[in-house]
């Protein structure tokens, strides 16, 4: 017996065998003892067999009509519960996977469950995720996410391909953290996939390392709480789940608690570079992600004033510290007393606040905003002022913030490091908020004397000339009594003996030279406004948005991010917005390998569609067309989706020039003329290359290299023969256009026949309709299968547009259009070789045949129907007339009724239908 056979009658034995133990164990006319005998066979032999095993003959028996009525629910009940079993996620995934159509794409792919997750297509990945996601009915959420959350949380390592660990980040992300039911702190899937990671970060106080048996223990040496390893497992996995999944409010809920832990391993001296790749990059990199995130004024102050933390939830007295053990890793310690021995608690030195200091303001100045750097350094400056000396604070600029950090004497020299550090480095930025500063100014000049240190007043006056100097400045936007405050107390510190005076007065000069030459213009010309504040916000919000889109080293969350700042932009109209920037940047996020990168860009395209129809439109068609053969198939598809959206969002809008120009792009596409030179010289490069290589391999095998793949039934084989030959069929041949873009142009034209077939007008909509009947005849390959499906639809769509309207007329659909139609679709109908073809074909014939039937019996007119010359004559009683003829011996109307004689030589009426 050959192999394929023997698998055959493998698989048929082990269905045979899980259905005969099911009935001895399930029956319920056997006796409760021979039914408990039965189920500890049935259990010992589904945990023998493997988990793919137990899957497939499972999913086959559970089908209606294969198993008694009593035991089909103890079957599936069965098969919800494969995941708990050790390590079943992904055996349970991989067969989502492999049965999903979408996923089925090469013959070696075909038949076996996908290695290193390979083509996981949206579809199949959402599949997976219902089924993981929510325990079943028989199970409680404790023991349900207890089971499968360490199996899932092992695949975010990478070990089994990066397609997989996308995929358990999806299913953990979206499908169970996501949820408020199973994500929100308290609950089951919250303690078994958020907890784990986060505790091995910023462990709980009593928390302590799992020992292993041979493990010795030092008492020399503190205790350990989180290993090495295990703090780089976390921080790993912690990054793969943040960066693979589209839930960016998620992304907060779990890096906002660990900012601190973050920032003390992200910014730790003197590393070794393989300490610096395991543990640095990624803490740096998560710290990174949520500045982006959650930019404000706020976090800024929050991680100065952590700087110095290096561990535990007490920041005073920590129950655990970050400790260097060895020169290539960090452990969490105790710090609790053990033997006499204590870890080293001491605080972090005054140089490492320095290393610290500039690797903090350089995250600072390319994750914040300008603003965002002038309020946090305006309260840092307003801090070190109070310690200074007592000044009233002011209204302007509230944060609020622990009273134990404005305490502490370390934070203090912290911030005063900061704050000397950010005059330094960001003199620029603060002039962009320029009312709070010139509030300060005055505050602290007002309140100045002859015995004030000169340093106080020093920073204030080198402040005030930072804002007076900068082009634009307008002293009519000062408040009046802020800037009467600030000229008194310049003209009050120049007549000082101070090193200060002399700045002080050309202050005031400056002042007042820029009122005359302020006076003279207004004199002479009206000075033009200057931009409004939401203009200003809006700027800044635009070029954040940009940078987090543009910069290539930018994680999804964080452009996901900058899609939302700029579809906020668009809904609240704001005047700012560079529509041709914005498109522009759009065309290069619909390529994005990560699916809800690319879907949120499709939103933010119907979005903009709403108030720049036209321009949004004609960029996704040129894009779609690819006229400069730039674009792969799966980008054009991609914006063949979102130009399909827009028109639906556009809806009875989409009409006139605009609908006549798309429309005929995209019959340009579905035509059979399009030829694509480049893609041509393209396909013949690879195929050299391809036969080299394949020449290559066969000279060092000694001949034609063997299969290795798994032996297949012939049915199997045969199957995947044709799917690859359709697959095959799909790309472009000798510069031809591809048959998934042309479907897709069809599929598209489609959706505008929906949406406004007379806003298309008649050329367009009769040429799509020969495009399609062209189709139908001419194009009968196999692999053209979806063609013709999707020309078969578009038709079926016109049909039941214009059915019974009076678009009939004006799409010159008459009798003889339908009678070509009828025997283009009644010749598909019985011979097409794809079995969906024929039965929309079949569905399009009978409706145009009702069709037909309905145009003769209609509504009757009122007076009734009257024939005469039938026994005297028939009046009323009907409930049709006869729609397209006039039947009338007491009027005649010479274009529709013409007296002829017949061979009898009687006079009768000839009887013609007009159009």
């Amino acid at each position: 017996m050959d192999k394929p056979a023997s698998e055959m009658n493998a698989r048929q034995k082990l269905i045979h065998n899980i259905t005969e133990l099911g009935k001895k164990a399930f029956n319920p006319e056997s006796s409760e003892q021979s039914r408990a005998e039965g189920k500890r066979e049935f259990d010992g032999f589904i945990q023998r067999t493997k988990t793919l095993n137990v899957l497939g003959a499972l999913s086959m028996l559970t089908r209606p009509g294969h198993l008694p009525p009593w035991l089909r629910p103890k079957f599936l009940q069965i098969l919800s519960l494969v995941p708990l079993r050790e390590n079943a996620v992904r055996p349970t995934m991989e067969f989502v996977f492999a049965l999903h159509p979408s996923s089925t794409i090469k013959t070696s792919e075909a038949a076996v469950p996908q290695k290193k997750g390979a083509n996981i297509t949206h579809e199949a990945l959402q599949m997976a995720t219902n089924l993981l996601a929510a325990p079943p009915a028989s199970v409680t959420p404790e023991k349900w996410y207890s089971g499968i959350g360490p199996q899932l949380l092992t695949l975010l390592d990478g070990e089994e391909g990066p397609e997989l660990t996308r995929a358990a980040s999806y299913i953990i992300g979206f499908g169970i953290l996501g949820r408020k039911a199973s994500g929100a702190p308290g609950t089951a899937g919250w303690k078994y996939l958020a907890e784990p990671l986060l505790h091995g970060i910023k462990p709980l106080p009593n928390s302590s390392s799992e020992m292993t048996e041979d493990e010795v223990i030092d008492l020399s040496k503190p205790k350990v709480i989180v290993k090495h390893d295990e703090l780089v497992t976390s921080l790993r996995r912690l990054h793969a789940l943040t960066v693979s999944h589209p839930n960016p409010g998620l992304c907060k809920r779990l890096l906002s608690p660990l900012l601190l832990s973050f920032l003390a391993l992200g910014t730790w001296k003197d590393t070794k570079p393989a300490l610096t790749k395991a543990i640095c990059a990624p803490a740096l990199e998560l710290l990174k992600i949520h500045m982006k995130l959650a930019p404000s004024p706020d976090l800024i102050l929050f991680l100065v004033g952590g700087l110095g933390y290096n561990g535990g939830l007490n920041r005073k007295n920590p129950e655990w510290i970050y400790q260097q053990t060895t020169e290539e890793e960090i452990s969490i310690v105790d710090t609790k007393q053990r033997f006499g021995v204590q870890a080293d608690v001491s605080q972090i030195s005054l140089d490492d606040i320095d290393t610290k200091t500039t690797n903090l303001l350089g995250l600072i100045s390319s994750n914040f905003s300008d603003s965002d750097i002038s309020i946090a350094f305006l309260e840092l400056l307003k801090r070190w002022l109070k310690s200074t000396r007592k000044i009233t604070e002011p209204t302007n600029i509230i944060i609020k913030q622990e009273e134990e950090t404005q305490q502490d004497p370390f934070v203090q020299v912290i911030e005063l490091k900061v704050l000397q550090a950010m005059m330094e480095k960001f003199p620029d930025k603060f002039s962009t908020q320029p009312k709070a500063i010139l509030a300060l100014v005055s505050e602290i000049l007002s309140s100045s004397s002859d015995d004030d240190d000169d340093e106080i007043i020093s920073v204030a006056l080198s402040l005030l000339n930072m804002i007076i100097t900068v082009p634009g400045f307008q002293k009519s936007r000062v408040k009046p009594e802020i800037l009467s405050s600030i000229e008194s107390s310049l003209d009050r510190l120049s007549k000082y003996n101070s090193e200060t005076s002399k700045t002080a007065n050309n202050l005031r000069l400056l002042l007042l030279y820029r009122d005359e030459l302020d006076d003279n213009q207004s004199s002479e010309s009206i000075t033009p406004a200057g931009p409004t504040d939401r203009q200003i916000e809006d700027r800044k919000t635009y070029s954040l948005a940009v940078s987090y889109i543009t910069n290539s080293s930018n994680l999804p969350p964080v452009r996901v991010e900058g899609l939302s700042l700029i579809s906020s932009l668009i809904n609240s109209k704001s005047p700012i917005l560079d529509v041709p920037g914005i498109l522009a940047l759009l065309s290069t996020l619909i390529s994005d390998s990560e699916e809800y990168v690319f879907h949120k860009a499709i939103s933010t395209y119907i979005l903009l569609a709403s108030s720049h129809p036209k321009a949004v439109t004609t960029e996704l068609l040129d894009q779609f067309i690819d006229q400069k053969e730039r674009k792969s198939s799966d980008e054009r598809l991609r914006f063949a989706e979102a130009l399909s959206q827009v028109i639906e969002r556009l809806g009875q809008t989409f009409t006139g020039p605009l609908a006549k120009h798309v429309g005929e792009g995209l019959l340009q596409v579905a035509g059979r003329r399009g030829y694509r030179p480049k893609t041509k010289e393209k396909q013949e490069r690879e195929a050299k290359v391809q036969e080299q290589k394949n020449k290559e391999a066969d000279e060092a095998w000694g001949g034609k290299v063997p299969n290795f793949s798994d032996e297949m039934s012939r049915e199997e084989k045969e199957r995947n023969e044709i799917l690859e030959r359709i697959v095959e069929g799909w790309e472009s041949k000798k510069g031809e256009e591809d048959i998934r873009i042309r479907a897709s142009a069809l599929a598209v034209l489609r959706s505008s026949l929906e949406v406004n077939m007379l806003g298309l007008g008649v050329g367009v909509v009769n040429g799509a309709v020969e495009v399609c009947l062209g189709v139908l005849r001419g194009e009968r390959e196999l692999e053209k299968g979806i063609l013709r499906r999707a020309a078969v639809l578009l038709v079926m769509g016109f049909v039941d547009g214009v059915r019974g309207k009076e678009e009939v007329g004006r799409m010159g659909f008459g009798r003889k259009a339908r009678g070509d139609l009828l025997g283009v679709l009644r010749y598909v109908r019985e011979t097409d070789e794809d079995g969906l073809v024929r039965r929309h074909a079949g569905d399009v014939v009978e409706s145009l045949e009702n069709w037909e039937v309905g145009r003769f019996v209609g509504s009757v007119e009122e007076g009734g129907l009257r024939l005469g010359g039938l026994g005297g004559g028939l009046t009323g009683g009907l409930s049709g007339g006869l729609r397209g003829l006039v039947v009338n011996p007491e009027r005649r109307i010479i274009e529709e009724v013409e007296e002829v004689e017949d061979q009898g030589g009687k006079v009768r009426p000839r009887i013609e239908e007009i159009e």
